[in-house]
């Protein structure tokens, strides 16, 4: 990188309000996750650019088929960062000691790339994340306008059943690729020997998308078939 582009990176706790903000401006989901979270800010010249963050994820299981109980995992539930120059990849890797030292007691993180956005899950690719395959669909709700996710939207709501009359749709879900990150030794040893080979890019995001900012894995390829040298792909979690 060169020092035209270097940048003073500052990382840090961000508030529940600083965190909502950005998921709703530059993340495609355009909402903040419901429960627990963790949440770490992510500031370049002082200026804001966004957050990543951690939570129990939509899986009350989530870490059980790896030997972790819900002290032991969590889900990287979003990356939420608007233009900017600083990898997204040591903006994570920051993120993830954070994480480490709030939670002493985490070994792994799960991470999902959402197929249905276009994302195959390069930038976990590129900081040695570990892929075991592809999740299995559950069935997710559209009720005013929003999509839910089927726990996400009974923790506010209750029962689906209860507004299927009030206009409440209900839509497959998508598959996801599934991508592990462990934080100790131990662990990295224990999930290696289930990594199955990276999956490549099936489509292309939409480049209008609003969601974690700009990708740096860009493919020359698709630039010089495309012809336009600002050209590029977006990764979330």
């Amino acid at each position: 990188m060169s020092s035209l582009n270097k940048s003073d990176l500052r990382i840090d706790w961000a508030s529940h309000e600083a965190a909502k903000f950005a998921c709703e401006n530059w993340h495609y989901s355009k909402c903040l996750p419901v429960g627990k979270l963790v949440k770490v800010g992510a500031w370049e010249d002082g200026k804001y650019i966004g957050c990543v963050i951690f939570g129990r994820g939509a899986n009350k299981s989530l870490g059980t088929p790896y030997g972790c109980d819900q002290t032991e995992s969590c889900e990287l539930v979003r990356i939420a960062l608007r233009q900017h120059k600083t990898p997204v990849s040591k903006i994570m890797a920051i993120s993830l000691k954070f994480l480490k030292r709030a939670n002493p007691k985490i070994k792994m993180v799960v991470s999902f790339a959402d197929l249905e956005q276009g994302h195959h899950g390069g930038i976990y690719q590129a900081t040695n994340w570990i892929y075991v395959g592809k999740s299995n669909a559950a069935d997710e709700y559209i009720y005013k306008g929003k999509r839910w996710h089927g726990r996400a939207f009974r923790k506010s709501f209750g029962s689906h059943t209860k507004y299927l009359d009030k206009g409440l749709q209900i839509v497959p879900g998508s598959r996801k690729h599934r991508y592990l990150m462990p934080l100790n030794e131990e662990m990295r040893a224990k999930l290696e020997p289930l990594a199955m080979p990276y999956p490549k890019r099936e489509k292309q995001a939409n480049v209008g998308t609003t969601d974690t900012a700009t990708v740096q894995l860009r493919s020359s390829r698709s630039n010089s078939l495309k012809n336009k040298a600002n050209l590029e792909t977006k990764e979330v979690s």
